[in-house]
């Protein structure tokens, strides 16, 4: 029989809370029908107590029809000393209309009498009269323990009853929280398990990662018997981030045999981490377990030799279950065997005699002599090899760019960039401002070239990186420009080698858009072909 774990996704709420991340109502909106598609139990949508922006979210999103998730609205306790009926953060709750409600409380006594300045019999009180009161008013309750290792650490007997004050109200579930991150994964499971003796009803956790052990300490809770999972997509959060979903619910549902999601849904968990992170404006790290770029890439020849003959052998699940792809990396360090992969995929009918594998392993060594690296630029290394095989036309043609950099700045621009290009027997010449002349440079093409093909402005670049290679060679040194770009759904990677700065970031930033058009053009004859 398949264990059940019910996940609450609170990346709307205490992922907001991440440095650098802002979401608008559009993008709350829209992150939560991704988490309903991919089977989220339980989607914490925000605190309409503490901000305008929530409570409109809240008005708007009554229209979206979930399929698999509740949407639940999060805020805390009664203040101290007043009735229920007259707290406006509970009054807001109600006015979110959703069945289920999250609330926080405080278990830890110095908190209690240090931060909130009031008694720990008021706090009890505090605790099971707001949880009660949202039970009379139709509402399931989810109680957030805030702080309780601490608090259970510092004083057992008055943790314990915070959460058996919360069990009178009425609660449905009991969630321990990890509030300030800083436990290890004995503690929470014993902990735990302690608690799972005297608590009758449903156990969760809630960790951070302050310790770079969130994701340890949540699997330590199931294992102990909690089956009510927090956390937040990529491990968005304050400070070091919350325990990171995108992680757990694998090693739950894949690892220890617990029922997360639909497992049709698994393939779909590292397109919806991709999309949460785009729209969230925060890159995916690359080695990001299950869900990174990384995580199924393999660079020694002996590992690809290994997975290609054996997968098991150099990977621990399939990558295809959590919708990722194995990938080579061409390098150095690569053999043979990860090279022909590389180009079969690319033309299934070369072999290791065909003549123009020959051709293209020399163009490859010479372009590696030269500087470029195309363990981090695959696609890079597409390109170079479609063009050898003369599998693609370029998109357009430079007809000539000027750059102009401006001291100081004016109007928060210090470059500028006039481009013309060619598509055909067609002429575009287009101008644009950046924040230098990389940014200038880019603006201006993708100007130009949107008047041919408007599907680029779907894709953008998300990163930009400069190495200098021979360094002793000072302001004549030689540079490698990697460029990453995404459209929302795909990111890839490309590379220019030149001792002229401004001509490799132009190599490489014209390899990403022939990418991204090779890309759509096989997309609409594949469509056109049946899928064939």
């Amino acid at each position: 029989m398949t264990k059940k774990a019910y996940i609450l996704d609170s990346t709307l709420r205490d992922g907001a809370q991440g440095e650098g991340i802002s979401f608008s109502i559009e993008d709350k909106i829209n992150i939560v029908k991704a988490l309903d598609r991919l089977g989220i139990s339980f989607i914490e949508a925000g605190n309409p107590g503490s901000n305008p922006k929530d409570i409109e979210f809240f008005k708007r999103v009554r229209d979206v029809k979930l399929e698999n998730s509740v949407l639940v609205a999060f805020g805390s306790t009664r203040r101290k000393n007043i009735r229920p009926e007259e707290d406006i953060m509970l009054a807001s709750l109600l006015s979110t209309e959703t069945s289920t409600v999250v609330i926080f409380g405080k278990s830890w006594d110095l908190h209690v009498t240090d931060v909130l300045g009031t008694t720990l019999d008021e706090n009890l009180l505090m605790i099971e009269d707001t949880v009660s009161y949202l039970r009379r008013n139709g509402r399931e309750v989810i109680y957030d323990a805030e702080h309780f290792f601490d608090g259970y650490k510092a004083n057992p007997e008055y943790a314990l009853q915070t959460l058996k004050a919360a069990c009178r109200g009425g609660a449905k579930c009991i969630v321990l929280c990890d509030t300030n991150g800083g436990c290890f994964p004995s503690e929470i499971k014993e902990i735990t398990a302690e608690v799972a003796k005297v608590i009758d009803v449903e156990i969760g956790i809630h960790c951070h990662n302050d310790t770079g052990c969130a994701v340890a300490n949540s699997i330590a809770a199931v294992e102990a018997g909690a089956r009510h999972i927090q956390g937040t997509f990529l491990g968005f959060g304050e400070r070091c981030g919350n325990a990171n979903l995108s992680t757990i619910i694998p090693n739950l549902q894949l690892k220890l045999g617990y029922s997360c999601i639909p497992d049709s849904n698994m393939s779909q968990l590292t397109t919806t981490a991709r999309y949460i992170a785009e729209v969230s404006n925060i890159p995916i790290v690359g080695y990001e377990p299950y869900v990174g770029n990384s995580a199924f890439a393999h660079k020694a020849g002996m590992h690809a030799d290994g997975v290609t003959k054996v997968s098991q052998s150099f990977e621990h699940v399939d990558p295809a279950v959590v919708g990722n792809s194995r990938r080579f990396l061409i390098s150095e360090m690569a053999g043979r065997t990860t090279l022909m992969q590389k180009l079969q995929n690319i033309c299934p009918d070369l072999t290791r005699d065909s003549p123009q594998t020959k051709e293209i392993t020399d163009i490859l060594k010479k372009l590696e002599f030269e500087g470029y690296q195309f363990d981090a630029a695959e696609t890079s290394f597409e390109l170079v090899v479609r063009r050898q095989l003369q599998q693609y036309k370029p998109f357009f043609e430079l007809v000539h760019f000027k750059i102009i950099g401006e001291k100081p700045a004016v109007v928060g621009y210090n470059s500028s960039a006039t481009i013309k290009i060619r598509v055909g027997d067609k002429e575009e010449i287009t101008a644009a401002e950046g924040d230098g002349p990389v940014h200038a440079l880019d603006s201006a093409l993708r100007k130009a070239l949107y008047v041919f093909y408007p599907e680029l402005r779907k894709s953008r670049l998300s990163d930009y990186k400069v190495r200098v290679l021979n360094p002793q060679a000072a302001t004549a040194a030689k540079v490698r420009v990697l460029i990453e770009s995404t459209d929302g759904e795909d990111v890839w990677s490309t590379v220019g080698v030149s001792t002229d700065i401004i001509e490799a970031s132009w190599i490489a930033l014209v390899d990403s858009i022939e990418y991204k058009l090779l890309k759509e053009r096989q997309k609409q004859k594949k469509l056109a072909t049946g899928g064939n």
